[in-house]
């Protein structure tokens, strides 16, 4: 799935209207209908809920787009068959005479699209009343043909401007906010900001058009205040505010409607970011998220992981990231320990073989009396080397890690204390992979505000602008962990991943995901590939055990996700 800028979504919009030659009140007919739809949805369904719990994504289920999520199976994975069919799983049809929705309209096309899903509604037999937030005289283009039309149907339209008599809320089963869409910028103002707290207010389920108003489209920032929405129906494309966090909690179950926009517009256009679910997967990353093998295949053709990590006190971080890189489905896979230490892996899978390193004689014994050359030296024969999950830390730990960084030659993995040893090197900033060597680096918000040399809060604010920015300066693959991981590569493409749960905050989750990065780029994958489809097996997996688990995502242990890969 595409998921747009809305500088991008403009453009898409000019192009479909100005070359294809699509009329602009034909996408916003088929945008107005998508959105009366949602609201049958939403009315069949009481109790459904009021967006808190939010960030669920859902195809639309339409024959026209695939990539949008519709065709037949995303009519499958959603369940239902339609808002007017309770027999496929539409919930139980409202009774449209004791319905009533109040659509929230602003001046731009957002409100255009509001009106046009008032008449849409009102010909479904669900009564409806449009709330203007200005005057009717400040309509123009679209938006004000679409309020003609709908004035022609007797749609109903109230003053909300400054100046116009209060709502009454206890009036409406629902609302629809139709106010601000991805043109508006900044915080919303009244009479928008009274409206918008109003709506919230209300306990209404809110069906959000495009985006909630007071959301960032681009970050997924919320304003003071922001729409809270039960469903938001996403015309045309995900929006990158959609997928983000705190903007996925407010838009809360998402629906990507097809408005007529065709979607090989955005590949033709380069758009560079993709969404990542069962669905999308093969098809965003090129690659079999089941990793079928051939027949006639041996254990060296699914290469061989070195994995360098644990130590005395953080063993078990080795030991995670080992077995997730067998279970991810190399061939061998080799632990590397100071020599000192492999007694304490005595208690390992029997498939996972040691690497001991020698420690020099006259320095404390671990990872800081092991020449960084030996390892890289070592690694040189191995198809991928992970470096970091529990090594700890130790005085010129910096300049350890960047001979590993200078010497090694066969595809790199870093991760945790490696990359607090990165961020601390005096000339990190300089520091950039081989072109001929894969790089890949897994921080979570922490560490990549070490990595940066900036808050964590500047990070959160726009985790696919950060990431984008630090893979293309270091050019590496990076992978910025979290709710809703994003995968960076260097020439500008990035990936949003759609799987996982709150479950998988647990320690040695991200252990579990460096190992299977490394597995899979061992295994002959791209390094940009290798990462996204780790990042969305790997929360697959824990999406798996956390429905084993009798306990739920709350019980979920890092060696749970590893038996599910």
């Amino acid at each position: 799935m595409f998921v747009v800028t809305s500088e991008e979504m403009r453009r898409l919009d000019r192009l479909t209207i100005e070359d294809i030659g699509i009329p602009a009140m034909v996408l916003m007919e088929n945008a107005g209908r998508a959105i009366a739809e949602e609201v049958l949805r939403v009315a069949g369904r009481r109790g459904f809920g009021t967006g808190k719990k939010g960030g669920v994504l859902r195809g639309y289920g339409g024959p026209w787009d695939a990539e949008a999520g519709g065709g037949a199976q995303g009519a499958a994975e959603r369940g239902d068959g339609g808002p007017w069919d309770a027999e496929a799983g539409g919930g139980v049809l409202p009774d449209r005479h004791r319905e009533r929705w109040l659509v929230l309209a602003g001046k731009g096309n957002n409100g255009g699209d509001g009106f046009a899903a008032a008449r849409h509604l009102m010909e479904a037999g669900i009564a409806v009343d449009v709330a203007l937030a200005v005057p009717a005289a400040e309509l123009v283009g679209e938006a004000a043909a679409q309020a003609a039309i709908a004035a022609r149907f007797d749609v109903p339209c109230l003053d909300a401007s400054a100046s116009g008599a209060p709502l009454q809320w206890e009036r409406y089963s629902g609302v629809v906010d139709a106010l601000l869409g991805t043109g508006a910028a900044g915080a919303p103002r009244e009479p928008y900001t009274a409206l918008i707290r109003a709506a919230n207010e209300s306990g209404l389920p809110i069906v959000a058009a495009d985006i909630p108003s007071g959301m960032d489209a681009d970050t997924g920032a919320v304003h003071a205040p922001c729409i809270r929405a039960a469903s938001t129906v996403a015309l045309a494309f995900l929006k990158r505010g959609l997928v983000q966090y705190p903007g996925a909690e407010y838009a809360g179950q998402v629906t990507i409607a097809p408005i007529g926009i065709p979607s090989r517009l955005a590949r033709e256009e380069s758009v560079a970011v993709r969404y990542i679910t069962a669905q999308s997967a093969a098809d965003a990353l090129g690659a079999d998220p089941l990793r079928p093998r051939a027949a006639d295949t041996h254990k060296g053709t699914y290469g061989h992981v070195m994995v360098a990590a644990g130590s005395a006190n953080m063993m078990g971080a080795g030991l995670l990231a080992a077995s997730a890189a067998l279970r991810g489905g190399s061939g061998l896979v080799s632990w590397a320990l100071p020599a000192s230490l492999t007694s304490l892996a005595a208690i390992r899978p029997p498939e996972l073989m040691l690497a001991p390193l020698a420690e020099a004689p006259d320095s404390t014994a671990g990872w800081a009396a092991v020449a960084p050359q030996a390892l890289a030296g070592q690694a040189s024969s191995r198809s991928a080397l992970l470096v970091g999950p529990g090594l700890g830390r130790w005085k010129n730990d910096s300049a350890w890690l960047k001979r590993i960084w200078e010497e090694t030659r066969c595809p790199l993995v870093v991760d945790a204390d490696a990359l607090n040893m990165a961020a601390e090197a005096a000339d990190f900033s300089s520091w950039t992979a081989p072109e001929d060597r894969p790089t890949i680096l897994t921080p979570h918000p922490g560490e990549m505000s070490r990595l940066m040399g900036v808050p964590t809060s500047d990070i959160q604010l726009n985790r696919i602008g950060a990431a984008l920015r630090f893979a293309r300066e270091h050019g590496v693959v990076l992978v910025l962990k979290g709710a809703r991981t994003i995968t960076a590569l260097p020439g500008g493409c990035a990936y949003i991943n759609g799987s996982g749960n709150p479950g998988m905050a647990t320690g040695g989750a991200g252990d579990v995901l460096a190992g299977l990065i490394a597995s899979l780029l061992a295994q002959g994958y791209p390094a940009g590939i290798a990462a996204a489809l780790g990042v969305y097996l790997h929360g697959a997996a824990g999406d798996r055990a956390a429905r084993l688990r009798p306990g739920g995502p709350a019980s979920l242990l890092a060696g749970d996700i590893v038996a599910q890969l």
